[in-house]
């Protein structure tokens, strides 16, 4: 259950990219909808040599360039700015840690909440670092960000340094995926209406669907992606997440161990797919210059300069291996320099048992359609007459149910997915975070995927930016009978 509310937020590395682009201007918000308690403190701590006047300058700024103009209020950025603090520090300089340690002593006046926004080799340091000074003890929290670890064996030696310091209830892992109002809805769906869950089962379910698409390149990524690619980058974590929220079962409260507890048992029922799977079960691409949108852009070894193997493309064949989902297969793809920016979890239905029309009325099972981004809207796919007069009989065509959330809530602010987490993890809630059996399942499932692809020597194969990823990912549903949504 919620704890404590945090009177002190330190971010690691409150200069980087991440902080600049999404936190601050996160915290700002929080500060204009009057979210953030009276108390709190925030103390921004990376290498850079700044003072407190330099570093409030640059969260202005950050604040300025990355909220909509329409919610930008001087006062709320004044009051923001009132509560910010920094003071430089170097993970692997002692002195300098001790000296921060200082600064965070003389600030506090009750919980703390540490939010490591770097690169995660520095973690466990940072941790120790922290430990050493008396300064994650009771009362202190801290959150994570993705990715935890390369791999199972990085993944664990993270968590094992972590968990030297911070109880696992005081750890807060990051997929910034679950901090979405789209992917929050989703659980409001499902467990919130009496009409879906009935249906929410291989009974009824024909597949399911899950893409994420970016239209984007690497854009200056080039050096981590290419130590990524797509599989760690994207399947391990967000696509995981989705895959969990979108199978398990009800949980007895929202609350999160009972939410946990249900998304666990998932990743533990996900078939592995290994060395004598992978060649049917998925497919990896990499693109070359095409257009998006229009504009011409390069290949992802131009981007990058170089040759690689690296995937920005994964498409996949997943099993459940349970009673609910027993025979559904899951497809899941997700890839970048594709023609549109979509995430959206499509529920086929099975088709009726029996036609009681005539034969030429072509009846097209029922779909559920969750989009998640760039805009959150319901799709419901049902049959209907189709208007008109005909001897033949009744004629139908397939018409939607459209809920349009941005519609339909127009009175309502959209929150951005960070405002959410920070929110949670100041007050101690850790539902819309990740716990460290899910990371490590979700990990031990990816390296199976990852080691059948090198025992296979399986290379990605291109695809031209701006098309839905190599043929052979189509082929791979239509083997099956099912065709991906586009």
């Amino acid at each position: 259950m919620p704890g404590t509310c945090a009177s002190l937020l330190v971010i690691f590395g409150a200069s980087g990219d991440l902080a600049q682009r999404m936190l601050l201007p996160s915290l700002y918000g929080l500060q204009h909808a009057g979210l953030l308690g009276p108390e709190l403190r925030i103390l921004g701590s990376a290498r850079s040599e700044l003072d407190d006047a330099a570093f409030r300058e640059s969260v202005a700024d950050a604040v300025r360039r990355n909220v909509p103009a329409a919610d930008l209020d001087e006062a709320s950025l004044a009051a923001l700015l009132e509560r910010v603090a920094y003071h430089a520090a170097d993970s692997g300089d002692a002195e300098s840690m001790a000296r921060l340690g200082q600064r965070i002593e003389a600030m506090r006046t009750g919980d703390i909440l540490y939010h490591l926004s770097t690169a995660p080799r520095f973690y466990v340091p940072i941790c120790v670092a922290l430990g050493a000074l008396g300064l994650a003890g009771p009362g202190t929290r801290v959150m994570l960000e993705k990715p935890i670890g390369t791999d199972l064996g990085s993944a664990t030696t993270i968590n094992d340094g972590v968990a030297r310091v911070f109880d696992e209830d005081r750890v807060f892992r990051v997929d910034h995926y679950l901090g979405k109002e789209g992917v929050q809805n989703l659980i409001a769906l499902r467990f919130g209406n009496a009409m879906f869950e009935p249906l929410w089962n291989a009974r009824h379910i024909q597949h399911v669907q899950i893409t994420v698409a970016e239209t984007v390149g690497v854009e200056g990524r080039g050096d981590y992606y290419d130590t990524s690619g797509a599989m760690r980058d994207m399947v391990q974590n967000h696509l995981l997440q989705l895959v969990c929220l979108t199978a398990m079962e009800p949980p007895a409260r929202f609350e999160p161990t009972a939410v946990r507890n249900e998304k666990i048992k998932v990743l533990r029922s996900l078939r592995h797919i290994g060395r004598e799977q992978v060649q049917s079960e998925t497919v990896t691409g990499q693109y070359t210059s095409g257009a998006v949108g229009g504009k011409v852009v390069p290949g992802y070894g131009e981007e990058l300069g170089r040759g690689s193997r690296t995937e920005t493309f994964v498409a996949m064949r997943a099993h459940i291996d349970n009673w609910r989902w027993s025979g559904v297969p899951f497809y899941l793809r997700t890839g970048k320099r594709m023609p549109r920016r979509a995430t959206e979890i499509h529920l086929q239905f099975r088709a009726v048992p029996h036609s009681i029309f005539d034969p030429r009325a072509k009846i097209a099972p029922n779909g559920l359609t969750i989009r998640l981004q760039p805009e959150e809207r319901i799709e419901l796919r049902l049959m209907s007459k189709t208007p008109g007069l005909d001897r033949a009989g009744l004629q139908l065509s397939q018409v939607a149910l459209d809920l349009d959330m941005h519609e339909e809530f127009a009175a309502s602010s959209r929150r951005p997915a960070y405002e959410r987490l920070y929110l949670d993890a100041l007050e101690g809630n850790g539902t819309l975070f990740v716990r460290r059996d899910e990371t490590e399942a979700a990990w031990e499932w990816v390296d199976a995927v990852i080691d059948g692809w090198r025992a296979n020597d399986i290379a990605p194969k291109p695809y031209p930016a701006g098309t839905w990823g190599p043929a052979s990912a189509v082929a791979m549903t239509e083997r099956h009978g099912h065709s991906w949504r586009e």
